[in-house]
């Protein structure tokens, strides 16, 4: 029952309904629980029945950053040869057969060191879509990760049911039966998933895309998703030849062949989105179906530029994603939210992204994406996921206004990552797990990967 306050922020951004934001702001909370936010001056009555009080040290105090797609194992195949200069369905062909050596100490140390880039970049909630399940590999070995760094995590069982042999895109040899699929979503279902608030393990259920799984498939994730309260997610129109597939294959577009399956609601994210058209949009505002925007990757493999502006103009829910490290290669939420900001400029002009409304998409857009009502917010009965940001580094050194500067001029990482009132980061260092551990497991296994290979 300790009471901890952080006072002396240069700015404390709450990300409130009223867009809040405190020069010489503080926190207090107890219990992993926001208790109050205001001033320093406002909450001084604190200082004298405070267990602890952390001096933020002039930095800018934010909701942590949530990330709202990611593939974790990948943080092991960053930077491959034959798989750089290729676009989307040319890479998946080239990482299949690496992937598909994973066994569970690489799932682990792969998950362990994405999750710890992520938060030495003020990332304090992940999603994990994962897809492919070599012999002996679960969904726990990821699961384990997250637990061991501290991190909140949103753990989705993926799947992929169509090889090639069937028309799909990925090798037979990573395919799974779809009872067996549907079974194990049934488990982890039951043996992780926590609605409560101040969850620290959700599952999601997320076949991997209309081009690796049956119509089938889709249709019975959605039905047992729902059955069991928990959420959806997939990637949908990704590229020029997502749609194409999706017209050839099924004779729609990708966000009418959602629909009838039952992939749209509140319920249901959908991963990049990138070649929505107009009335897909529409019919995602209409049904409040998510977005995870990931603009690094869609750079990265020459997708396009996701209609963002006109998503969020509609009333679509758009979170910030990293994407897998294959992909991006990066895992650094304040250069997604960057890269954002200036991809809708390119179209649209100087004025058509603000930096606030990209931070935003970084925290709290985030966090509502996942249906966590609970974070994402700095208020009085939030929960305590909170980052402190230097803003006197190299990087940051001479910026006026400190919280633009977060999205124009990003710090190389924060100070201190907050997860449920419990430090993850500190001073720039990993609390729970040794920085030399996390990167000793990921050495061993891309050793492997590497032979194997």
């Amino acid at each position: 029952m300790t009471l901890t306050l952080v006072t002396g922020a240069s700015a404390l951004v709450t990300m409130d309904n009223a867009d809040r934001e405190y020069v010489d702001g503080a926190l207090a909370f107890r219990d992993g629980v926001l208790l109050a936010v205001g001033s320093r001056a406002e909450l001084a009555a604190l200082r004298d029945v405070a267990d602890t009080v952390i001096d933020a040290g002039g930095g800018v105090v934010t909701p942590g950053l949530v990330n709202t797609h990611h593939h974790l194992y990948q943080s092991l195949t960053r930077a491959l040869p034959g798989a750089i200069n290729t676009s989307l369905f040319g890479w998946l062909k080239r990482l299949y057969p690496i992937w598909a050596r994973y066994r569970p100490e690489d799932v682990f140390a792969a998950t362990q060191l994405g999750l710890a880039e992520l938060a030495l970049s003020g990332c304090t909630l992940s999603s994990d879509h994962f897809y492919i399940y070599p012999d002996g590999v679960r969904l726990e070995d990821t699961i384990a990760a997250a637990q061991g760094l501290g991190i909140r995590f949103h753990a989705t069982r993926g799947s992929m049911s169509v090889g090639e042999s069937a028309g799909g895109l990925p090798p037979d040899s990573v395919v799974e039966r779809e009872d067996a699929i549907l079974n194990d979503c049934i488990r982890v279902i039951d043996a992780f998933h926590d609605p409560a608030d101040g969850a620290m393990v959700r599952i999601g259920v997320a076949p991997c895309s209309p081009f690796s799984v049956s119509r089938e498939l889709m249709r019975d994730a959605a039905l047992l998703a729902r059955d069991k309260g928990v959420m959806l997610h997939t990637h949908l129109a990704e590229d020029a030849d997502d749609v194409a597939f999706s017209l050839e294959r099924f004779g729609c577009r990708p966000g009418q062949y959602a629909q009838e399956l039952g992939w749209v609601g509140p319920d249901v994210w959908h991963a990049h989105c990138v070649q929505l058209d107009a009335a897909e949009i529409e019919l995602f505002a209409q049904t409040r179906t998510g977005v995870a925007h990931c603009p690094c990757s869609n750079c990265r493999l020459g997708s396009g530029i996701a209609p963002v502006r006109q998503m969020l103009a509609a009333g679509v829910p758009v979170g910030l994603g990293v994407d897998g490290s294959a992909s991006n290669d990066s895992g650094h939420l304040l250069n997604e939210a960057r890269q954002a900001m200036l991809l809708q400029r390119v179209i649209g002009g100087a004025e058509a992204f603000d930096p606030r409304a990209a931070l935003r998409m970084a925290t709290r857009g985030g966090a509502e994406l996942l249906g966590r009502q609970d974070c994402g917010v700095l208020e009085r009965g939030r929960r305590a996921d909170f980052v402190i940001w230097p803003v006197d580094e190299v990087a940051t050194l001479g910026s006026w206004d400190p919280v633009a500067a977060l999205v124009l001029a990003p710090p190389a990482g924060p100070r201190d990552v907050y997860v449920e009132g419990r430090a993850i980061v500190r001073d720039g260092e990993l609390v729970q797990v040794p920085r030399a551990e996390v990167k000793r497991a990921a050495r061993a296994s891309l050793a492997y990967l590497m032979e194997s290979a």
